[in-house]
C-alpha cells in the first residue's frame, strides 16, 4: 500500500458531518479540514477554496479511528497467512487505526526485542501495531516471560493466547507482576480437560453432525479460577472473546465485587450461533465455538448491559490448506477486520445507538488497554473514520483485503460501513 492523501496539496475537507469523539465529549455536526494528515480547522462551516478536495458527509459520522485489542497477523514464522503489511492494509479498510496483535508466532513474542521488532516493523505501515507479550517463556505455561522489560520496550498487556495458562500458581504470579505496570492478564479461558477435543458447541448440532462437543462449561470454569485468583491478588484481568451465558453470570458475580475485570466479544460470536456449522462450514469454526442460541441473546444483552465492556475481532488468518480439510482437523479461526463493524452495527442497530456502538470500537478497548489515541482536535495528526451507519452492503470476497479470506460472512448483507479512513497521513476511501 503506498501512502496518499486526496489531491496533491493534501487538503480534505469534511463537508456536513456529525463529528463524534467519545474522548472529548464532543457531539455536533461541523466541518473539518485535514491539512498534509493533520486536523488544521474544525467549525460550523469552513469556506471551500479551489484546492480543496470536499468529501460530503451528509448523514454521515466523524468518529476516532477504531482500536481492535485481538488480533493475529502472523509475522514472524506464518507469514503465508498473514504479514504485519498485509494485516494492517485489512485492518484499515475495516476502519481500525490502531491494532494490538498476540504473541503466538514462531519465535513467539516474548522477549523485548521481539516487541521492538513489531513496532519498529509497523513505522511505515497505515495503522499503529501495539505488540501484546506473551504470559510465559515460549508460551508453554512453565515459566514466566520477561514481562517487565516486555512492558519498557512497548508491550500493552500479556497472553499466551490460543494456549490456556492452566498453572493456577503461575496466573498468580502473572496477575501480582503485571500489576505493578498497570496493564491487563489476557489468559485464553478454555480447562482443556473440558474441552477435550471438542471441535464446536456441546449441544444439539454437535451431536446431530457427529462431532464432539465443547462444552460451555469449559470456558465458564476457567473464568471462575481467573476471578478467583484476580480477586485474591488484585490485578488487572481481561476476558477474550466471552462465547457462553454461564461465563456472563460469572462475571457478573465477580464485577459486582469490585474485581478489576475486562471483557471482549468478537462480532462472530455476537452474530452466529452454532448452526452456523450445519453445513460442516470450517470458516465458522473457532475457539472458544460458536455456541447456542441462548448464548448469543445473553451475549447481545451483556453488551447493551455494559457487562461486556468492547469488540475485539480475534482476526485469525488462515491459508485455504489450513482450512479446507476435514472438520476435525481444520484450523480454529476466522478473518474479522474488514466485516466487524458491518456485522456488530446490523446485530446492535435496534439494540443500542449508534454512539454507544462506535463506543465499543474506539474508547472502551482504549481504556481496557491504555491506549491514547490521536483526537478529534486542531493540530491533531488526523486518525479518524467517516462512518455510515445505515448503508446496506454485501461482504465480498473483493471486501477482503487479508492475506487470507477465511470469513463465514461472505456473501452476507451487512448494515453500517467505514466509508473513508485517514490515519498516520494515509486515507482508504471507501466511497
Amino acid at each position: 500500500m503506498s501512502k496518499r492523501t486526496l489531491n496533491s496539496k493534501g487538503n480534505i475537507l469534511l463537508k456536513n458531518g456529525r463529528i463524534y469523539d467519545p474522548f472529548l465529549l464532543i457531539n455536533e455536526k461541523s466541518d473539518l479540514l485535514i491539512s498534509d494528515g493533520f486536523i488544521e480547522e474544525i467549525k460550523k462551516d469552513i469556506k471551500i477554496k479551489k484546492d480543496f478536495d470536499v468529501i460530503d458527509c451528509e448523514g454521515k459520522i466523524i468518529t476516532n479511528g477504531f482500536v481492535d485489542i485481538h488480533a493475529h497477523f502472523r509475522e514472524p514464522g506464518f507469514e503465508f497467512k498473514e504479514t504485519l503489511e498485509t494485516g494492517s492494509t485489512a485492518a484499515i479498510h475495516g476502519g481500525y487505526t490502531r491494532v494490538c496483535t498476540m504473541p503466538n508466532t514462531n519465535p513467539v513474542i516474548d522477549t523485548p526485542e521481539l516487541v521492538k521488532f513489531i513496532i519498529d516493523s509497523s513505522i511505515d505501515l497505515p495503522i499503529y501495531i501495539h505488540p501484546i507479550g506473551a504470559i510465559t517463556k515460549g508460551q508453554k505455561g512453565l515459566e514466566l516471560a520477561e514481562i517487565g522489560q516486555m512492558i519498557q520496550a512497548g508491550a500493552v498487556a500479556i497472553s499466551d493466547d490460543g494456549l490456556p495458562l492452566t498453572n493456577s500458581q503461575l496466573m498468580r504470579y502473572a496477575l501480582e507482576y503485571s500489576k505493578k505496570f498497570g496493564i491487563p492478564v489476557i489468559n485464553h479461558a478454555e480447562d482443556c480437560c473440558l474441552v477435550n477435543q471438542g471441535t464446536m458447541h456441546e449441544g444439539d448440532v454437535s451431536l446431530n453432525l457427529g462431532l464432539v462437543g465443547n462444552p460451555d462449561i469449559s470456558e465458564s470454569t476457567m473464568i471462575y479460577r481467573d476471578l478467583a485468583i484476580a480477586d485474591y491478588v488484585g490485578g488487572s484481568l481481561h476476558i477474550p472473546h466471552v462465547s457462553s451465558s454461564k461465563s456472563l453470570d460469572v462475571i457478573k458475580f465477580f464485577k459486582e465485587k469490585g474485581v478489576n475485570v475486562s471483557v471482549e466479544v468478537t462480532p462472530h460470536h455476537l452474530a452466529l450461533t452454532d448452526k452456523a456449522l450445519q453445513s460442516y462450514d470450517t470458516n465458522a469454526k473457532v475457539a472458544p465455538p460458536i455456541r447456542s442460541d441462548i448464548d448469543r441473546e445473553s451475549i447481545q444483552n451483556a453488551v447493551c448491559s455494559g457487562l461486556i465492556n468492547c469488540i475485539a475481532t480475534d482476526h485469525a488468518p488462515h491459508s485455504i490448506v489450513d482450512k479446507e480439510r476435514d472438520f476435525n482437523n481444520a484450523s480454529c479461526g476466522m478473518i474479522g477486520l474488514e466485516s466487524a463493524f458491518g456485522v456488530t452495527n446490523k446485530v446492535l442497530k435496534d439494540k443500542k445507538t449508534v454512539e454507544s456502538i462506535i463506543d465499543l470500537f474506539t474508547i472502551n478497548p482504549c481504556k481496557i488497554i491504555n491506549i491514547e489515541p490521536n483526537l478529534i482536535m486542531e493540530k491533531k495528526l488526523a486518525e479518524l473514520n467517516i462512518i455510515d451507519p445505515n448503508i446496506k452492503w454485501e461482504f465480498k470476497p473483493s471486501s477482503i483485503k487479508s492475506k487470507s479470506s477465511n470469513s463465514p460472512f461472505v456473501g452476507e448483507k451487512l448494515i453500517g460501513k467505514v466509508m473513508m479512513t485517514i490515519n498516520k497521513g494515509f486515507c482508504i476511501n471507501n466511497f
